[in-house]
């Protein structure tokens, strides 16, 4: 379990028992949506870790403390690790349906309650602090919360997934979770899909009704998904890399110093001014639009194919504004 779930759950269970509702196991279960096994097992580790004085009320059917004055020896937080945690929590605020805002922001209610003249709330946040995508696909907090539920836990997971060209007609899946990508605002899951015998990347707004099976899988090494995850820019990866070549106009130049595009991205100068920016890729799907966006701005230098198509997509638009 990640320290934040475990840390959450534990001052939850300590406000619950400070407020005399006597907290279980199965009180426990509920509120994280967890079985109540793992509650058990969260409630020993309480004991273990912190010294908790935990007992137990068989009249209440809940835990107490032994010792009432017993204190959470909490390391006390620094302003600048609150201040991150929470402006992580407002930058995602739109992202997996608000689950990990939600998340972020109960668990820092809680940081904020264990220090005193810290000068921070949630108004000064909101009113500090703000991020924006635009064009990006929103993931339900419900498909997020599985789907991280999955991930780590090593559990298989079923769903219906279907492709944008065909949103009324989804296939059944079976996948075992790898890792969560947050690209633009849009989240994707890398998995290996046991349908298709292959790593595939899953969009997760186009998943449906899913399904944390019980059957565990053991995770599979690193560098058999590395390729889905880097290499070439954008998002689309796993093909063979080429390299691209942009010339910028001088007009543009200026910008695009100021942005990052790849890792191993070069830029050269160039006399009047502009610059040609190259760094590998793995598909032209994504990089043509990028390169549309900059209209007579930029020329693809290479590869030929890649000119090609955009010359083909100029030609087709022009037919449009004729």
């Amino acid at each position: 379990m990640s320290e934040f779930l475990y840390l959450e759950r534990l001052l939850w269970f300590d406000a619950r028992i400070r407020a005399n509702r006597y907290p279980n196991a199965r009180t426990l279960a509920e509120k994280f949506e967890i079985c109540n096994r793992s509650a058990q097992s969260c409630i020993e580790r309480f004991r273990e870790r912190f010294n908790l004085p935990l007992e137990y009320d068989p009249l209440r059917h809940g835990y107490t403390y032994s010792d009432p004055t017993y204190q959470i020896p909490f390391i006390q937080p620094h302003q600048q690790e609150i201040l991150a945690l929470l402006i992580a929590g407002n930058l995602l605020s739109h992202a997996a349906g608000g689950f990990i805002s939600r998340a972020i922001a109960r668990f820092g209610k809680h940081l904020l309650a264990q220090t005193e003249q810290i000068g921070l709330s949630e108004k000064r946040l909101a009113e500090a602090f703000s991020g924006q995508w635009h064009g990006f696909a929103p993931a339900p907090a419900e498909v997020f919360r599985k789907t991280a539920d999955a991930l780590l836990k090593n559990h298989l997971l079923s769903m219906d997934y279907h492709s944008p060209q065909q949103p009324n007609e989804p296939t059944r899946r079976m996948v075992e979770p790898h890792h969560l990508q947050h690209y633009m605002g849009t989240w994707y899951l890398i998995a290996f899909c046991r349908n298709k015998k292959e790593w595939r990347k899953f969009s997760l707004a186009r998943m449906a009704r899913l399904k944390v099976e019980k059957t565990g899988f053991a995770p599979r090494d690193r560098e058999e998904w590395r390729q889905q995850l880097e290499g070439g820019f954008g998002v689309i990866q796993g093909g063979e890399l080429t390299l691209v070549r942009l010339r910028f106009a001088p007009s543009r130049a200026p910008y695009i110093r100021e942005q990052h595009w790849h890792p191993q991205q070069s830029v050269e100068e160039r006399p009047d001014g502009g610059l040609i920016l190259s760094f590998p890729v793995a598909d032209f799907r994504e990089i043509k639009l990028e390169v549309q966006r900059y209209g007579a701005e930029v020329e693809v230098l290479e590869p030929q194919g890649l000119r090609d198509e955009i010359a083909r997509e100029i030609r087709a638009m022009s037919k449009i504004y004729d």
